[in-house]
This record gives C-alpha cells, sequence and structure tokens, in this order.
C-alpha cells in the first residue's frame, strides 16, 4: 500500500477534523494507502510549528506558497477562511497537486466555476467537505429512496439552523463580510442541506426564496463602534427539482437552542423518511403497508449491516460521531487518489450545491423565480 503525503494548511476546527480524520483513515478502513502528515501551514510561524506537534506532522511552515509547491505534498488540504480557498486551490491545481478543499468553494459563483474548470483540465482529484453525505445512516436513506421503499418521491423538506449567530452581543467577525466569508448561512450550513436533497431528490432546476439579516450591526472588538452585516442570518427558498418533485429548504445561523440541526423528510406516493442530524445514528421509515391500524413509523438504528458502520464497531447502537464522517471523507479521497473509485462530491457535483446556493440568494435579491 503506497504512502500519500499530505499538505494541511488551517490548524481551526476543521483543520483539526481533516489532521484527525488522515490519521485515523488507515486503522480504521483498513483498505486505503498510508497518509504520510508532511507538512502543516499555519500563521504564525510559532502556531505552525505548535500544531504540526500536537497533530503529528513531519513539518510546518507560515508560507502556504511553499506547501502548494514542497515535492513531498500530493494531496492539499485546505481548512482556511473562505475567501482564500479559490486562490489556494487553483495553485495546487496548476502545481499538479489533488486538492481537498472545505466548502464552499469560493466567495462567488464564478469561483466555484473556475476551480471546477481548472479540476477539469488537470490530472489531478478533488473533494470538498460535504461530509455528511458520508453518514451510513444517509447512505441508507439514498437505497431506500433508490429501490423504490417509499414510491415515487414528490417532497423533500429540509432545515438546517445553528446559533452560534444567535445573540446580538457576538463581536463582529470576518463571517460577517461578503469579501472573507461570501453568502452567511447558505454558505456555511444551506450548501450541506442541498448536498443531501440533491443526492437524495437529483438536481434542482428552479426557485423562489427569500432572505434575512436578523442582526444588522455587530459590536467592533475593543469597544471601537458596531460593523455591519453584509450577509445572512436566515435564507428559506421553495423549490422545483428536475424530476418535477417540489421542496422547501430553510437555514438559520441565529436559532436559539440548535446546535448542529439538519433534517429532512422525503415523502413519497408509498411513504416517507425522516432524518435529524442531532440523532445521526437514526432513521425513521414509514410505508403505507398492512392494516391502517398497525401502521407507524419505524426506526432504523445504524449498524454493522449499513456500510462502513461496522469499520469502526462491530456492535450496533454504539454510534458514530461528526469526526468519523470525517474519516469515511478522508478515506475515500485517499482510495480515489491512489486510482481507486471516485469519491465525491468532487469540484463538479459541488459546483451544482453552489449553483442552488447562489440562486437562492439572487432570487432573493431580485424578487424573482431563478432557474439553477
Amino acid at each position: 500500500m503506497r504512502h500519500i503525503g499530505i499538505g494541511l494548511i488551517g490548524t481551526g476546527f476543521m483543520g483539526k477534523a481533516h489532521a484527525l480524520a488522515f490519521r485515523a483513515a488507515q486503522a480504521v478502513l483498513g483498505d486505503v494507502p498510508t497518509a504520510r502528515l508532511e507538512l502543516l501551514c499555519d500563521t504564525p510561524a510559532e502556531r505552525a510549528r505548535q500544531m504540526a506537534g500536537q497533530f503529528g506532522f513531519a513539518r510546518a511552515t507560515d508560507d502556504w506558497r511553499a506547501l502548494v509547491a514542497d515535492p513531498a505534498v500530493e494531496i492539499v488540504s485546505i481548512t482556511t477562511p473562505n475567501r482564500m480557498h479559490c486562490e489556494m486551490a487553483l495553485a495546487a491545481i496548476e502545481a499538479g497537486k489533488h486538492v481537498y478543499c472545505e466548502k464552499p468553494m469560493g466567495l462567488t459563483l464564478e469561483e466555484a466555476r473556475a476551480m471546477a474548470e481548472a479540476a477539469a483540465g488537470a490530472d489531478v482529484r478533488t473533494m470538498v467537505g460535504y461530509n455528511y453525505v458520508k453518514n451510513p445512516t444517509f447512505i441508507h436513506a439514498q437505497k431506500l429512496v433508490a429501490e423504490g421503499a417509499i414510491g415515487r418521491p414528490v417532497h423533500f423538506r429540509g432545515v438546517v439552523d445553528e446559533d452560534y449567530q444567535a445573540d446580538p452581543n457576538l463581536a463582529w467577525t470576518w463571517r460577517a463580510r461578503i469579501e472573507e466569508a461570501g453568502l452567511g448561512a447558505l454558505g456555511d450550513l444551506g450548501c450541506h442541506l442541498v448536498s443531501m436533497a440533491h443526492r437524495l431528490m437529483g438536481p434542482v432546476d428552479s426557485l423562489i426564496a427569500d432572505m434575512q439579516t436578523i442582526h444588522e450591526t455587530r459590536p467592533l472588538p475593543e469597544g471601537a463602534g458596531h460593523g455591519r452585516v453584509e450577509n445572512e442570518d436566515v435564507a428559506s427558498a421553495l423549490v422545483r427539482f428536475r424530476s418535477g418533485a417540489q421542496g422547501v429548504l430553510c437555514t438559520s445561523r441565529s436559532a436559539w437552542g440548535r446546535k448542529n440541526r439538519l433534517d429532512f423528510e422525503v415523502h413519497g406516493t408509498a411513504g416517507m423518511i425522516a432524518f435529524e442530524q442531532e440523532r445521526m445514528n437514526e432513521l425513521q421509515l414509514y410505508r403505507n403497508e398492512g392494516p391502517a391500524g398497525e401502521q407507524g413509523f419505524k426506526t432504523i438504528l445504524t449498524g454493522p449491516a449499513h456500510p462502513p458502520y461496522a469499520a469502526f464497531c462491530p456492535a450496533p447502537g454504539h454510534q458514530l460521531g461528526f469526526n468519523d464522517l470525517k474519516v469515511l471523507e478522508a478515506g475515500a479521497f485517499l482510495r480515489h487518489v491512489a486510482g481507486g473509485e471516485k469519491a465525491g462530491p468532487d469540484f463538479a457535483e459541488a459546483l451544482e450545491f453552489e449553483k442552488v446556493i447562489h440562486a437562492i440568494a439572487a432570487s432573493a435579491r431580485d424578487g424573482r423565480r431563478v432557474t439553477v
């Protein structure tokens, strides 16, 4: 089994998740190449050195261009603030490196298109961090829909909420600036919901939407007044899928009490399925079968019968978590880079998700239905 050199840019929440995932992938999955943690980049240089030691990387740098150019690095893993994604990804692709980038791909749809076009024209592999679609529970939901367990899918209802921006007294950060973050709740949260809807229902054809900025200003650090919030806290859309099915997508980063709510329902002509991310090891299934007085929802608890759960644990009911999904994601990408089956979502598929969130923003601004 070959070794693949990893270069990681960023050491925050997602940087640590990537580092843990690469370290664990072979131990958990077995049949994946060894991830050689080669080079870690962050600023200042002292933090890069400190976190390289903590994460297990051989070397550290404060120059991301040096990381991209390093001959020992085969995969460039990008976990920086959103405004840096496009420039770093394009440089990595030009250098012939495979790219594992957190979502959203870029600040704008034009940046996302440029990234997808560059990847399509190069001999490199790409992946975008939509790890929720790697959940064995979600994979089983896809299987049920594809096999017709609930009949023909006719309606999708989805919501993704968190409360990390619910408090109006929270300080202004880069996430409030379009030049730094791009879209708000849509780019941070809503795109995850779109990725799940896309894989369950197929492409979105058109939509009509609205957005709201709940807290229009936030206090600047050290009492220097208030800064304007330039992007949305809440967005909602009525969507029409290419199949003819319809749906509702809602997202908020200002929903008190919601920590990682990512819930959906798929309604079919013969039943429905329902999922709640905060109970990510359970799937609810309703089938229109048997006597009316005995019908009801069945709870499917994820276990070894739902691949690749068994790679983590041979016992049902012990449950997987967020970082386990990152392990599955990193493992799938390592296999793909080594010549195995396509992992996805790659830049081309992720571009389709970003077309939807930018269509939601355009519809809200213009007050009209938008074709995706």
